[in-house]
């Protein structure tokens, strides 16, 4: 019968000493691999070498990756091993590659054995001193707890691994205090999030381990190049997406949290307006006064099944906001529902823009999503609901209005249906390629528009963002090679790999076999769609995109595709890009966005927390007080009574009623027709190039024709 370490009253018995005694203990279960998991690997390590697009072979090199990276896997935060433990596994750094290929897993499951040991023992003994350290824990104390643990060595011995332990759980202890927690709350709340934690540790089996030293190796090819164990592939959708009877958000596991990767387009969340892509998941509740579920830790298949639920359903979610370093958590209340084809649909509108003391229709089309419904289509459905076919809808209906210019939005737009990212360009150009697909064997196809026929030849602005991916930047990218229209916003997200499927002895392999390439031959791999005219971005770089993810492929070029360009447009935007910005310093509302953005960046620079209490405070209200000054400066530039706390904000919002339901619907009805700043100015882009062409046509066309007119 094991003995929990817990049990040992010695007093002055050091960690390692319990450890060790620990370990020496008889009967500890130790998780084997299966046969087929055995084949499995085999299998696995076949299909990458010879079908992924990188064409890395899994050699000493290689191997030398793959044990830092499940080394990492299981303990980013270097907060379980020692440098002793590391040193032992050195054995496996080159034997790794040769082991795998015939199907010997010893090395990773000896490894994950030493972890599961090393996590139970340390778990417990949280579990069982915690209450004691937190009563005795002195925040007056000047130190601090360091935020990059990246840069972080392993611990030389168990007594620096108690330091960080102790440091972590003052942190939390700390954040929960000022957080308004009861104080007789904090001490049994961590209790309970170390003892499911724990529970869940105990419950590791050799499938959960496979797919941990699976995956380690997997993503050294790309991010997206994944093993799916029996288990997740038969969840595989809902695994990833809550978009059936969920929330509507894409989610993925960042350490011990459970992060917010992207919102499903018209989904619950994106709709509801609070939920932010990096926002990290730390507690969850059911209905409007479940008790919340603590998460942190738990597995992201976990997550996702406590936060799906039945339509109607209500689910909290207490969060950690995306640009919050301090003590800021944050309750968001959705109601459960699916994401209706129809909410995805495009939509219109138009925009009175300015120009020359006149004002100019300008219509908007919105696309959330690249969608088509086959089911219909292949039922021979003549109005089959598709992107194309509504974008064509809105396009005649806003030319009949009198527009004078489109702008396309396709900010969040993740993308979708490749098809239909073709059959979109194809609205915009008479004729020709819109991408080019290369395969791992480095054969290249092409897709586009084959036939000639009628398209919108008008004036033409591309709004995108950093979470525009995928089929949104075919689009833009087409756009932009074929100087069609000038691509306005932030750089996209640089999705620009082809996944496939491939079964295994046990479960599935996720790979990357293709690239997608622009008809300029540049990739829209890694670096994305770059703007000709750059707007601030309210998303981090370094922590959403391609170029984020670790070992993602590179951008890259093949030959282009001789294609026609519609209009010159290398004078054009450096003339609208100097108008931008003369217009935009003048703006309240860009300056806001732009201070937010700067404040954005000052809190990502922010490596270490104090644990003084004082200090503490003082680097929450300082927080605080720099995004008061930057509200109070839009409303003074505005005209508007200044604030005194951002509490005040919030209760005008009450005052206006917004907090009545009914309120919350019609202000809800309204949303699309209040412009953003963003696509105003998008609509103001679209007004300077429509002037400049029309003085460029005065000038190059005679007085007498001109008086004839």
């Amino acid at each position: 019968m094991k003995l929990s370490i817990c049990t040992h009253r010695t007093v002055g018995l050091g960690l390692a000493a319990l450890l060790l005694t620990t370990l020496a203990l008889p009967g500890w279960a130790l998780i084997e691999p299966s046969d087929s998991q055995r084949e499995t690997m085999v299998e696995m390590i076949d299909q990458l070498e010879n079908r992924h697009y990188a064409k890395h072979r899994y050699d000493d090199d290689m191997s030398s990756s793959h044990l830092d990276s499940y080394i990492d896997s299981l303990d980013s935060a270097k907060m379980f091993f020692t440098a002793a433990d590391i040193a032992e596994f050195e054995k496996y750094r080159t034997a790794m590659d040769d082991q795998l290929h015939e199907g010997n897993l010893e090395a990773g499951f000896v490894i994950f054995n030493r972890f599961q040991q090393r996590l139970e023992d340390r778990l417990e003994l949280v579990v069982n001193k915690l209450p004691e350290l937190s009563a005795n824990m002195d925040f007056s104390v000047d130190e601090t707890m360091p935020l990059e643990v990246d840069e972080w060595v392993w611990a030389a011995n168990d007594k620096e691994l108690d330091d960080r332990w102790r440091k972590r759980l003052k942190n939390e202890v700390l954040s929960l205090k000022l957080a308004d927690k009861p104080t007789d709350e904090i001490a049994p709340t961590l209790v309970k999030r170390y003892e499911s934690q724990l529970n869940r540790v105990k419950q590791y089996n050799s499938q959960d381990v496979f797919q941990i030293y699976a995956n380690s190796l997997t993503e050294l090819y790309d991010p997206h190049t994944n093993y799916l164990s029996p288990r997740r592939s038969e969840n595989f959708n809902i695994n990833m997406s809550l978009s059936l009877e969920g929330i509507g958000a894409v989610l993925q596991q960042e350490d011990e949290y459970t992060k917010v990767a992207r919102l499903v387009a018209k989904g619950p969340a994106d709709k509801q307006g609070e939920l932010k892509p990096s926002d990290r998941i730390v507690a969850v509740g059911q209905g409007e006064e479940g008790a919340m579920q603590d998460v942190i830790g738990w597995r992201l298949d976990e997550v996702v099944e406590l936060i799906r639920g039945p339509k109607d359903s209500t689910v909290r979610l207490e969060i950690i906001p995306a640009n919050s370093k301090t003590d800021e958590h944050k309750v968001v209340t959705i109601v459960r529902n699916t994401v209706k084809l129809e909410e995805q649909a495009a939509q219109k509108k138009i925009m009175e823009v300015p120009m020359g003391g006149d004002d100019i229709k300008v219509g908007v089309i919105d696309i959330p999503a690249f969608y088509i419904d086959f089911e219909a289509m292949r039922r021979g459905d003549k109005d089959y609901k598709s992107t194309t076919r509504d974008v064509k809808k809105l396009l005649d209906e806003l030319q009949a209005e009198g527009v004078e210019g489109i702008v396309v939005d396709l900010r969040n737009n993740g993308g979708g249906s490749l098809q239909e990212a073709n059959e979109l360009t194809g609205l915009f150009i008479e004729y020709g390629p819109t991408v080019q697909i290369r395969h791992s064997s480095r054969r290249v196809w092409r897709d586009g528009k084959r036939l000639k026929t009628t398209y919108y030849d008008g004036p033409l602005v591309v709004l995108i963002n950093r979470l525009s991916a995928s089929a949104s930047e075919i689009f833009a990218g087409a756009i932009q090679d074929y100087q069609r229209g000038i691509i306005v916003g932030d750089r996209s997200f640089g999705k620009g790999t082809v996944q496939t499927l491939i079964p295994l002895t046990e479960g599935q392999l996720k790979i990357t076999e293709s690239k997608f390439y622009r008809i300029s031959g540049d990739s829209t791999q890694h670096r994305g769609v770059v703007p000709d005219v750059t707007f601030p971005s309210m998303y981090d770089h370094d922590e959403i995109g391609e170029s984020s993810l670790d070992h993602a492929l590179n951008w890259d070029q093949i030959n282009p595709v001789r294609h026609h360009r519609y209009n010159d447009l290398s004078t054009v935007v450096p003339r609208v890009t100097a108008r931008f910005v003369e217009r935009s310093a003048g703006n309240p509302d860009f300056v806001y966005l732009e201070d937010q953005v700067e404040l954005a960046r000052q809190t990502r620079e922010i490596t270490e927390l104090p644990l003084n209490e004082a200090a503490r405070i003082a680097l929450r209200e300082s927080q605080e007080q720099k995004a008061l000054t930057i509200e109070n400066k839009r409303r003074k530039a505005l005209g508007e009574p200044l604030l005194e706390s951002l509490e005040d904000a919030e209760e005008d919002l009450d005052a206006d009623g917004l907090a009545d339901a009914e309120a919350e619907k019609a202000t809800a009805a309204d949303e699309s027709e209040v412009d953003d700043v963003l696509l105003t100015e998008a609509g103001n882009i679209l007004a300077d190039m429509l002037q400049m062409k029309r003085q460029a046509f005065a000038v190059h066309t005679p007085a007498a024709a001109v008086a004839e007119q």
